[in-house]
């Protein structure tokens, strides 16, 4: 079960990424102004618009890459990603918090940021990320 703690951490450790706390105390990750993550809790037209099935508890909002992107997420774990008719035709999904892994949490929330990070920033990361793992074989121990 991941909670608000893990998202703070994750998008916190991604570069160039700020929280911002609104006005009713919801906070959103941000990138170059750019928000990529943020609590969603659910309201009054989305509580009508999913009836019974309207999940309780923490929700949080991502940004997809695209519409694929977003119909894939919906496709692939309908406990964990929903959405509601006001995201229709928005690159994003809400994800229920209490049914997400953390290690799935951490692949969304960087591909949510990799979909709003400037391009320099993106593939300067990628890079890092894709020598990490070859460096870290070098080190190790025989």
């Amino acid at each position: 079960m991941a909670t608000w703690s893990d998202v703070r951490h994750l998008a916190l450790a991604l570069p160039g990424t700020s929280e911002k706390v609104s006005s009713n105390g919801q906070c959103a990750w941000l990138v170059q102004k750019k928000g990529f993550a943020w609590e969603r809790p659910l309201r009054r037209a989305d509580l009508a618009a999913l009836g019974d099935t309207a999940p309780a508890g923490p929700i949080l909002g991502l940004r997809t890459a695209d519409l694929e992107m977003k119909e894939v997420l919906l496709a692939s774990d309908p406990k964990v990603f929903f959405t509601t008719p006001h995201f229709d035709g928005y690159p994003a999904v809400l994800v229920r918090l209490p049914k997400i892994a953390t290690k799935l949490l951490k692949d969304v929330i960087v591909e949510a940021w990799l979909a709003v990070a400037p391009k320099r920033a993106a593939t300067a990361f990628l890079q890092q990320k894709k020598a990490a793992p070859s460096r870290a074989r070098r080190r190790a121990p025989k």
